[in-house]
């Protein structure tokens, strides 16, 4: 049984979301066939193991070894499959596709593209981090989004593919974010015309990479703006308002959460969670730079992101909350082209980029 209930939503976006499972399923169902028949004995695993995980009668540690490693990484694969050919599709419907310069490059040995808007300043970069949960997403997955974002901000964007767990658990897509931010630099773009955005899991990593590049004594972007962002990997940070809300959280809640703490871990040799690049919100955000932070009430890291807009404020950040109710875990780009509050998101985020560069 799926954890969470789609008709705590409005209608169009019920619509639009049990529209798109269809779609995923059909997709996973042609994926498992063709490539991975025993996914189909994994999967029902799977779902008892995150009811335990929501039902509280077990924590991700404890269900750590539920999954071996290859299990994982046939699910992970499974998974990146669907997001990219959603993704797909998503930017066949999309107006802004045919205009948009599509560069590939190679930054310090990370896969990236360049996406140029016509318009967009030369010397003006948003380094962006996919979403994903670190198991899955790519530059492909969030084309869409990204594209619509170098639009608004008249910036072109730099989107990284940095490794994925758990192939990859931490520290690499920290590595990666850190040498793109570098390979920026080496090319002669100022910290003060680049900002590093991200969602979910990229919003994680945007708070670690400028964390680290802090504690590095390197140059600082101008600024940073996260759409609904992971922000804690330590389950005693967790609120009970991250289980309960699982119900309104359909990104999140179905995916088998559980195995994906462990697998960015890592399995063979966890890294730290209260470690501040695992779980930012145990970080010290002095020095950090200004802070835009777009978060929905009914999403599980809805609370944290409150708490980590607080802890920036009270360190002297200016960090800024946007909140819209009734939205989905990354609405801004699941719900681009089809919801008027998706649109509104990425209004916003042109507004406050405007407002950062005018402010000097």
């Amino acid at each position: 049984m799926p954890i969470a209930n789609l008709r705590k939503f409005r209608k169009d976006i019920r619509q639009f979301l049990e529209q798109t499972l269809q779609i995923q399923q059909k997709l996973s169902y042609e994926y498992v066939k063709a490539n991975a028949p025993e996914l189909a004995t994994i999967w029902p695993k799977v779902v008892a193991n995150n009811d335990k995980y929501f039902k509280r009668e077990a924590t991700a540690a404890e269900l750590h070894d539920v999954l071996s490693k290859a299990e994982m990484e046939m699910l992970a694969r499974l998974h990146r499959h669907v997001l990219d050919e959603v993704g797909n599709i998503r930017l066949k419907r999309s107006p802004l596709a045919a205009p948009t310069r599509v560069e590939p490059v190679d930054v310090n040995g990370v896969t990236a593209e360049w996406q140029v808007m016509p318009g967009a300043a030369e010397d003006r970069v948003l380094l962006y981090f996919h979403g994903g949960g670190y198991i899955t997403g790519s530059i492909k997955s969030h084309r869409p989004f990204t594209i619509a974002l170098s639009q608004a901000t008249q910036m072109r964007v730099l989107s990284v593919d940095y490794r994925l767990a758990p192939e990859h658990p931490f520290p690499a897509a920290l590595e990666d974010g850190l040498n793109a931010y570098r390979w920026l630099l080496e090319q002669g773009f100022q910290p003060g015309n680049i900002i590093i955005s991200g969602d979910s899991a990229g919003g994680h990593l945007t708070l670690g990479t400028i964390l680290s590049l802090r504690d590095k004594d390197l140059s600082l972007p101008k600024g940073a703006i996260c759409f609904d962002p992971a922000t804690s990997f330590d389950e005693s940070s967790h609120s009970d308002s991250w289980y309960s809300k699982a119900e309104t959280d359909p990104i999140l809640a179905d995916i088998g959460l559980f195995w994906w703490v462990p697998a960015f871990l890592g399995i063979e040799n966890p890294a730290d969670a209260k470690n501040p690049l695992v779980s930012p919100l145990f970080g010290d955000f002095h020095g950090f730079p200004p802070l835009l932070v777009q978060a929905t009430p009914p999403e599980m890291l809805f609370e944290d992101s409150q708490a980590l807009v607080e802890k920036a404020k009270e360190a002297g950040v200016d960090a800024t909350l946007q909140v819209w109710d009734g939205m989905v875990h990354t609405w801004q780009q699941v719900g681009l082209g089809v919801w008027p509050e998706s649109q509104e998101a990425v209004d916003k985020v042109s507004e406050w980029v405007k407002n950062l560069f005018a402010s000097t």
